[in-house]
C-alpha cells in the first residue's frame, strides 16, 4: 500500500485528489495538510510514502517543505512532489533543487496521476524529456561552463559521466541504452552506480547535478565528453 500526504491550502483541491487515490486498491492517503508547515511535521509523525506538495502554501512554500524533508535523514525515503499549475513555474527548478522526485501539474489526466504516484513511490523521476530540457534551460541562470570539473565529477567514471550528461538531457535509461549501444541492465546499472557516487536521492536530482557540473550546457543539444 502506497501511503500519501497531500498538502495545499485549497480543500476542495485537497477533497479532489483524494477522492480519486483512494479509489484505488494500492494507494491511500494517510494525512491532509493547509499549509507548508503542517505538512513537514505531518511527514516527521506520519513517514508517507509519497507527498503532494502545492508549490504555493501560506506560513511555509512547498520548496521550504520540500527543502526541511529532503534535508532530515530520517525521512529519506518520502518522495516529494510537487503540484503547480503551470508547465514552466519558477519556483519547479528550486523544487528539484530543494529536493523533490518532480513535479505534475493540476490539471492531470487521473489516470496519469495515479501512475505517477507509483512511479513516485518506486524513487522514480516525474520530468518527462521535453519538459526537463525545457524547465532548465529557462530557469538555469548561472553561465555555461567551459568544461565539466570538480571533485563529485572525479568520483565518476568517463562512461558515467556520459550517462549522467544523457539522464540531464532527459533520456530513460532505454534511450540510454540505444544511444550507446548497450543494454537497457547496463545503463541501469551506470545510472543507479553515478546516484550512490553522488549522493543524490533520485534521478531528478541527477538531472539537477548533470546541468550545474557542466555536463549539459542549458540550450545545447550535445553532450558533453570528458576523459
Amino acid at each position: 500500500m502506497i501511503r500519501v500526504l497531500l498538502a495545499d491550502d485549497q480543500p476542495l483541491i485537497r477533497a479532489g485528489f483524494k477522492a480519486l487515490l483512494e479509489l484505488t486498491d494500492d494507494i491511500t492517503v494517510v494525512g491532509e495538510a493547509g499549509d507548508g508547515a503542517q505538512a513537514v511535521e505531518l511527514a516527521e509523525r506520519l513517514r508517507p510514502d509519497v507527498a503532494l506538495f502545492d508549490v504555493r502554501m501560506p506560513l511555509m512554500d512547498g520548496i521550504q517543505a520540500t527543502r526541511r524533508i529532503g534535508a532530515s535523514p530520517e525521512l529519506n525515503d518520502v518522495r516529494v512532489v510537487i503540484l503547480t499549475n503551470y508547465a514552466l513555474d519558477e519556483y519547479v527548478f528550486a523544487a528539484l533543487r530543494a529536493g523533490a522526485t518532480g513535479f505534475l501539474l493540476k490539471d492531470i489526466e487521473p489516470g496519469d496521476l495515479l501512475q505517477s504516484v507509483r512511479v513516485a513511490a518506486k524513487g522514480e523521476a516525474l520530468l518527462s524529456p521535453s519538459v526537463t530540457r525545457r524547465l532548465i534551460e529557462e530557469y538555469v541562470s548561472t553561465p555555461p561552463r567551459p568544461a565539466a570539473s570538480g571533485p563529485e565529477l572525479d568520483r565518476l567514471t568517463v562512461r558515467e559521466r556520459e550517462i549522467v550528461a544523457l539522464v540531464g538531457r532527459g533520456l530513460s535509461n532505454e534511450e540510454i541504452a540505444e544511444h550507446l549501444v548497450i543494454s537497457g541492465a547496463t545503463a541501469k546499472t551506470h545510472v543507479s552506480r553515478s546516484m550512490v557516487k553522488l549522493g543524490v536521492r533520485d534521478r531528478a536530482q541527477l538531472v539537477v547535478f548533470a546541468y550545474e557540473s557542466g555536463l549539459v550546457v542549458p540550450g545545447d543539444q550535445n553532450v558533453t565528453r570528458n576523459s
